[in-house]
């Protein structure tokens, strides 16, 4: 069996399963049943508007946000689908700090929920740094169906992966 590089955490079991969807050639059939519906969030302003809503009604006493864009050089870089940064720095006597969340590209293209997954998981690293029980807790209050958007998600890449073979 060849190794799935998304799913190296999770059960062999699981993981054989996954190899006969794949060998019966029915992975995206299955995810495109289960995840019928693309998002309308295209654009860099869309996505901040989409994040600035969640943050608002699951995160009002976090920190703001000063930029939320989609990113053409994540899926490159050590197979980040989406990163959070924060900048502080000092401007006269005041200290300034700068957040912003940088989502992949291909999520332009992705299923709605895929998109609201890599969202809430940035958003959740806004109060929490660390993948910790209180930061899948965070995680989960905002979208309950968190743990299997993920996985799914793993499902979703793998199957990019089997359409676009790398070079």
């Amino acid at each position: 069996m060849t190794p799935l590089k998304y799913l190296t955490g999770y059960p062999l079991d699981l993981q054989a399963k996954v190899h006969a969807l794949i060998e019966q050639d029915s992975l995206g059939i299955m995810l495109r049943s289960k995840y019928p519906d693309a998002h309308e969030v295209r654009t860099d302003k869309a996505l901040y508007d989409y994040t600035i809503e969640l943050k608002s009604r699951y995160l009002r006493n976090a920190h703001p946000l000063s930029k939320v864009n989609y990113d053409n050089k994540l899926q490159v870089i050590g197979h980040a689908l989406g990163t959070h940064t924060s900048v502080s720095r000092v401007q006269g006597g005041k200290l300034k700090a700068k957040r912003e969340i940088r989502v992949a590209s291909l999520f332009k293209e992705a299923p709605a929920d895929f998109l609201r997954m890599i969202v809430v998981h940035e958003l959740a690293h806004i109060k929490e740094r660390q993948h910790d029980k209180a930061f899948y807790q965070l995680c989960e209050h905002m979208e309950p169906n968190y743990h299997q958007l993920e996985f799914d998600l793993r499902l979703y890449l793998t199957h990019m992966d089997l359409k676009t073979p790398s070079t």
